[in-house]
């Protein structure tokens, strides 16, 4: 039985008691690798993969400062958890943007039940990210055929329904949901990463998939207007960065004070009260909380863009998504590497497992690069040139 979460207040006081739990098997889990089926059907029972269903379907409707919290909370108590209802809360957006009403109360629907959405978004071999191979086929029905590989499929393993991007014959993008026990799509966990190891990530196949019509969204439609789009999809990465960074100051926070010992010349008992230590460990602090602050700033710029939606709006909730995930990648990096220094030698022993933080953060954040946020965001400040309209931003 899945339930219903009624407003933000609860969908954070839910993720709060999940990430608790969750936290207290993450190192384990990504050592030996162990997917988190149970856990991820525990998630999906409480209903908070439910929370953006609007309030008239019948869901929580939440704020997207909201969403973006309870991603930041889930990725602080494993950030493989956090990611994978990343693509899951993208493609509900897609509907929001894209879809029919008829589509929406279907899919809406469907994760009130407790139903979660993949993803087969990226392929290889292309010139750029934002290019695809794969086609539909349009049948005389109406229906299309998809046909082809997709790869880096996070959560697929745990999905009901694996939405695929793909381009029809005007070369134009759509998303297509396709059932993922469907006899022609095989999901394959051949995700080797070093960091981010049990999102599912893997490859996802598919060989004559018949999708009808009514499954299929016009996701090209969405760039030909004023959107906030591309900022949501960025917006929840940021706040999976930020989930690391809290986690890794939180967990070094706990050696520091538990296992670290001072330097002699200190002339100190406690690793945590020699002074150099305590600067440091003020600066992560300092980096950490400017990435939850810009999270939250984002946020809020999306919602107040939602609520009046103009092209200053847009701008400026991509401009303030930029800020947040430029910040947060930094932030991820910066503690997790630098939280080593801090705890001393022991800190690197293989059973402590603190380096997946590092791990983590850095694999998440090759996702797009740093260089573009804080180039886009230079653009907007300086010469009031938006974002682009790209659905990455």
């Amino acid at each position: 039985m899945t339930a219903v979460i009624r407003d933000d207040a609860e969908a954070i006081a839910v993720a709060r008691r999940l990430a608790d739990r969750f936290a207290a098997g993450d190192a384990q889990r990504d050592a030996a690798r162990v997917l988190p089926h149970a856990e991820v059907d525990e998630l999906a029972a409480t209903g908070l993969l439910a929370i953006t269903v609007p309030a008239e379907d019948g869901g929580a409707g939440v704020s997207a400062r909201t969403l973006g919290e309870v991603i930041e909370i889930l990725s602080a108590g494993d950030a493989s958890i956090g990611q994978i209802p990343q693509n899951h809360f993208f493609f509900v957006d897609v509907l929001r943007h894209a879809g029919t009403p008829e589509q929406r109360k279907f899919f809406h629907a469907e994760l009130l039940a407790g139903k979660r959405f993949g993803n087969a978004l990226s392929e290889r071999g292309t010139a750029t990210a934002h290019d695809f191979r794969i086609g539909f086929a349009r049948r005389p029905d109406g229906s299309y055929i998809v046909d082809g590989t997709k790869y880096y499929a996070t959560g697929s393993p745990f999905a009901h329904w694996i939405p695929i991007y793909a381009l029809d014959a005007g070369r134009k993008l759509h998303a297509a949901w396709i059932p993922a026990g469907h006899s022609g799509v095989r999901v394959e966990d051949d995700w080797v990463g070093m960091g981010q190891r049990t999102t599912g990530s893997g490859t996802v196949r598919f060989d004559g998939v018949v999708v009808p019509p009514e499954h299929v969204v016009p996701v090209w439609r969405i760039f030909e207007s004023t959107e906030t789009f591309g900022a949501f999809g960025n917006y929840m990465h940021a706040a999976v960065d930020t989930g690391i960074a809290v986690a890794a100051l939180r967990d070094g926070k706990d050696l520091i004070r538990t296992l670290a010992r001072p330097w002699w010349e200190a002339e100190v008992e406690r690793a945590a009260d020699e002074p150099a230590v305590v600067q440091q460990f003020g600066e992560l602090a300092l980096l950490v909380r400017s990435a939850r602050a810009l999270l939250r700033e984002a946020g809020a710029a999306l919602d107040a863009a939602r609520a009046d939606l103009t092209e200053h709006s847009s701008a400026e909730a991509s401009a303030a998504v930029a800020a947040a995930r430029a910040q947060a990648d930094t932030a991820a990096l910066t503690v997790a590497s630098e939280v080593f220094a801090l705890v001393g030698t022991r800190s690197a022993a293989q059973e402590l497992n603190l380096h997946r933080h590092w791990r983590n953060a850095r694999t998440h954040t090759l996702h797009d690069p740093r260089r573009w946020k804080v180039r886009h965001l230079g653009q907007w400040e300086l010469n009031d040139v938006p974002p682009p309209r790209n659905g990455i931003i």
